[in-house]
């Protein structure tokens, strides 16, 4: 250590030097005052030329813990995000709980004054004992939208506390933890003892005499099928699953509340998003990594027997959860599946072959489905959203490309139609909208050779911290297509009003209120101050021309906003 960094250590010291040793790769942070320890600390590691995570300097909360979520959802290792006080995690909280559902490992940090000015050594500022301090600390705050949630009490353990936040993150079930830790413990003179690096986690496996049943349990099926929303965001869980569906010829099913694209959507086996028909006809259930599958929960199987195959089955964040399991195999969901695969022999084999001709009929009816309703759209006057999808499929082909997904109304739309097959492709954003863009541009930041897709709706767009995303694509040269579904009109809500009052007096009047976006200017514009490709299209002979052009756009570097006024 040179003498010059030797000179000078306190919390921020301690803190740089943690994150480091947790093999944080970024430290995004959304600016505070009590960061200070922290800044002068990685000046001097700049200046030292010392090792420590890269520091990304954001303005805006959302954007600061999205990206560390999309950059998550690709690398699974725990980053670094500081944010500021209790206001500061109070802002970012919704873009924590999306984390915590999205099982994103990440230590998030904030602080709060412990003197108030009133202890020895640096005054911490009056904004704390004015403004910035909240009854319980915000540790407290954190506790129900985070895996673990606590104060750094010593600087003598900050470094220890910030080791075990990043461990228990990075543990099943994976998710953000939160350290509140003091101005005055990142101001006061650290002794240098070091964090211990930390390894990845250890997998847990499901012994043999708890797959050997099971596989029995496969092999005597006659009509089973795979349910899973999850199983393509845990490594190798993508190809397994496909590896394990092929052995058996067992259909897969992704229900509209998959989180990621977890089996190939143009696979043979591929068995749609509706688990409703199943639950009548199967005689076996294997939920893969399947939160809560059954809706409304009372709605079980009226005759398969269900086998969970999850690392932690029962997800302690949800409040109620269902799943009707006769058999669990809790373990490294890729392994298990590996185990199962290696078990698919003894098969009746005129069995598998009914159930896989079946299944073939019906991925061919879906797929001429799909065709007949893309031919419709592109017969239609106006921009119709599976025209949009479809032609944002044809122009991917081939580029590797990552789709970010913030949709509600035209969700099944972009998943039905895109098609995406291949692992890390694909990602849902979790939680309350407006995080999108922040998510799309951490996946960038982990994956900055392929082109990043973000499919977006007007209403969803107007939550995003537009202008901070902007700032941080543009700084950090992190190119996005982002794609706008505009429909001007909030159309979840709209159908709500219309299904619980069909015969009420907004059907009567017309008066539709908490939907109307009409009102909202030109999207694309508030990308034209940041130097961006922008382009509004409402004509179908105009679309594939204007995301050909954003596509070049981001090829050569620079985010281009495509906004689709489609016509539902």
């Amino acid at each position: 250590m040179s003498q010059s960094h030797s000179q000078y250590r306190d919390g921020g010291d301690a803190a740089v030097r943690a994150f480091t040793a947790a093999g944080a790769d970024y430290l995004f942070c959304s600016s505070g005052s009590e960061w200070a320890p922290v800044w002068e600390s990685l000046a001097r590691h700049h200046r030292d030329g010392l090792p420590c995570p890269q520091y990304l300097d954001l303005t805006h909360e959302t954007v600061a813990v999205g990206m560390a979520t999309g950059y998550g959802l690709v690398e699974r290792r725990p980053q670094g995000v500081l944010l500021h006080a209790a206001p500061g995690l109070l802002q970012g909280s919704m873009a924590v709980h999306g984390a915590l559902l999205a099982g994103v490992p990440m230590v998030v940090a904030s602080s709060e004054s412990t003197t108030y000015g009133d202890g020895p050594g640096q005054d911490p500022g009056g904004q704390w004992y004015r403004n910035l301090s909240i009854v319980g600390g915000p540790h407290g705050v954190a506790q129900p939208f985070t895996k673990w949630s606590t104060e750094a009490a010593s600087v003598h353990t900050l470094p220890t506390m910030i080791t075990r936040a990043a461990e228990l993150s990075w543990r099943a079930p994976a998710g953000p933890t939160y350290l509140n830790i003091p101005l005055e413990i990142l101001l006061e003179e650290w002794d240098g003892r070091e964090a211990k690096p930390i390894v990845p986690p250890g997998s847990t496996h499901s012994s043999p005499e708890e797959v050997d049943p099971v596989a029995q349990l496969i092999r005597e099926a006659d009509n089973p099928v795979v349910v899973t929303e999850t199983a393509g965001r845990e490594a190798g869980g993508f190809e397994a699953l496909a590896a394990f569906a092929e052995a058996w010829n067992i259909p897969v099913v992704e229900p509209d509340s998959a989180v990621c694209g977890n089996f190939p959507r143009t696979h043979p086996l591929h068995a749609g998003s509706d688990i409703g028909p199943w639950l009548d006809e199967a005689d076996l259930i294997l939920l893969v990594n399947c939160r809560a599958p059954f809706y409304p929960p009372s709605r079980r199987p009226a005759r398969a027997k269900v086998v969970v195959i999850d690392e932690v089955p029962q997800r302690p964040h949800i409040t109620y959860q269902v799943l009707f399991a006769d058999h669990y195999l809790e373990g490294n969901v890729a392994n298990t599946l590996r185990q199962l695969t290696k078990r698919a022999h003894g098969l009746d084999t005129a069995a598998v072959t009914a159930r896989r001709t079946a299944q073939e009929q019906r991925h061919a009816d879906e797929q001429a489905a799909i065709a007949a309703a893309e031919a419709k759209a592109a017969g239609g006057e106006g921009v119709d959203p599976v025209l949009l999808a479809a032609t944002l499929r044809g122009l991917l082909d081939g580029r590797d490309a990552i789709v970010v997904d913030e949709t509600i109304t035209h969700s099944r739309v972009v998943k039905r139609h895109l098609q995406v097959s291949d692992p890390d492709s694909y990602f849902y954003v979790q939680g309350g909208l407006g995080q999108g863009m922040a998510v799309a541009l951490g996946v960038k930041l982990a994956a900055r050779e392929r082109p990043v897709v973000l499919t977006i709706g007007d209403g969803a767009f107007a939550y995003n911290p537009v202008l901070p995303s902007y700032d941080a694509s543009k700084t950090y040269e992190l190119p996005l297509l982002i794609v706008v579904f505009n429909n001007r009109v909030y159309k979840s809500m709209n159908l709500n009003h219309r299904r619980f009052y069909p015969q009420g007096a907004a059907a009567e009047t017309g008066e539709w209120l908490g939907t109307d976006l009409h009102r909202l200017p030109r999207l694309a514009a508030f990308a034209e101050p940041f130097g961006m490709h922008t382009e509004t299209v409402d004509a179908p002979d105009a679309l594939a021309p204007a995301l050909e052009r954003a596509l070049k756009a981001v090829a050569d570097g620079t985010t281009a906003v495509v906004d689709v006024l489609v016509t539902r």
